[in-house]
């Protein structure tokens, strides 16, 4: 079975080489491995990385080099899709490390006579910094992450969503190509096409790659900020493309805001509150030093939570309310 990776970049110099070394390390037969790299118009060394690959490929099936110059990257990847001659399409991340066995183990699924199929996606870090590992812990953590059901699954099922799917092409030619009008949530919308087409979404253990964590502070809450806001906006329009649980940080903001609200009426009511919170981040933080190796930086975990938290909320709760006008611009064109 030939199959299609696509990968969407934008200078990704830092990370391309460790991906094509991870491609070259598959266990799946080369030369049934059709890469497809799709630049959003990098001014870095990424094209000049990919030429050389290209150049020097003489063991994969294709290697093929495309420009986005929409940037964006759903429009990338429907770039890719629609250059894609493989039997199944693999969308893989530039920011993740996957498996030697992982190209391997979707194709054994997919030929168990599913459509869809992904697996579990732990987080990782690029550097061994303390910081950098008090914030993979934050980020593992359930409290302040851990939404989507390929963070937490450790079952063979199916699910509403996977990290880095594989898809059957006839997948794309039945539910359409990637909404590039949906910001970062397209994964959502396009899982939730695929369901509401009939398909399912098979999740397997064996199909394992890893993502690497935004390695500052200031990155993981932009991240956080920006994925609550699409969420926030994409809900006018596809409200069934997410779980209640993506809502649940525009709750807690929602709660702060009417917390502030009754100060001059209750100050027990806020009393209460802030001190529930904060003895369940102070366990959360305490449960995670007995578990690690301690470092100073543990120490800012219940702060680093409640700025997710907050990030995230406020991100949704500003998407919701330019949704309002998002939604007439999104349909008129």
């Amino acid at each position: 079975m030939l199959v299609s990776v696509v990968v969407g970049l934008l200078n990704e110099e830092k990370f391309l080489p460790r991906l094509i070394e991870d491609f070259k390390n598959q266990t799946y037969p080369h030369d049934k491995m059709e890469l497809i790299f799709i630049d959003g118009m990098s001014k870095d060394t990424s094209w000049q990385i990919l030429e050389n690959f290209k150049q020097s490929n003489h063991d994969f099936h294709d290697v093929i080099l495309l420009k986005n110059p929409k940037i964006i990257l759903s429009a990338g990847m429907n770039v890719g899709i629609k250059a894609a001659s493989g039997e199944c399409i693999l969308k893989v991340d530039c920011h993740s490390h996957i498996t030697d066995n992982f190209i391997e183990n979707n194709v054994k699924v997919i030929e168990e006579g599913e459509y869809v199929c992904g697996g579990p996606r732990p987080n990782i870090i690029e550097n061994e910094d303390n910081l950098s590992k008090t914030l993979l812990l934050v980020e593992e953590n359930m409290f302040g992450s851990g939404i989507a059901n390929y963070r937490k699954e450790t079952s063979e099922r199916h699910v509403n969503s996977v990290f880095q799917g594989m898809y059957r092409k006839e997948v794309f030619e039945k539910v359409g190509l990637l909404d590039e009008k949906v910001g970062r949530v397209e994964d959502n919308e396009l899982h939730y096409r695929i369901r509401k087409n009939g398909y399912k979404i098979r999740y397997s253990n064996n199909i394992l790659s890893y993502q690497y964590t935004r390695p500052t502070i200031k990155r993981m809450l932009k991240q956080k900020y920006s994925n609550g806001y699409w969420i926030g906006k994409v809900s006018h329009v596809y409200p069934k493309a997410f779980s209640i649980f993506h809502f649940v940080p525009l709750v807690f903001v929602l709660a702060i805001i009417f917390s502030l609200l009754m100060i001059p009426f209750t100050k027990l009511f806020i009393a209460l509150l802030s001190s529930l919170y904060l003895i369940f981040t102070l366990m959360i933080m305490l449960m995670t030093i007995i578990n690690n190796k301690f470092n100073i930086t543990l120490l800012l975990m219940p702060i680093l939570l409640f700025l997710i938290h907050v990030y995230y909320g406020l991100g949704t709760l500003v998407g919701l309310v330019k949704g309002f006008s998002w939604k007439k611009t999104y349909y008129s064109k």
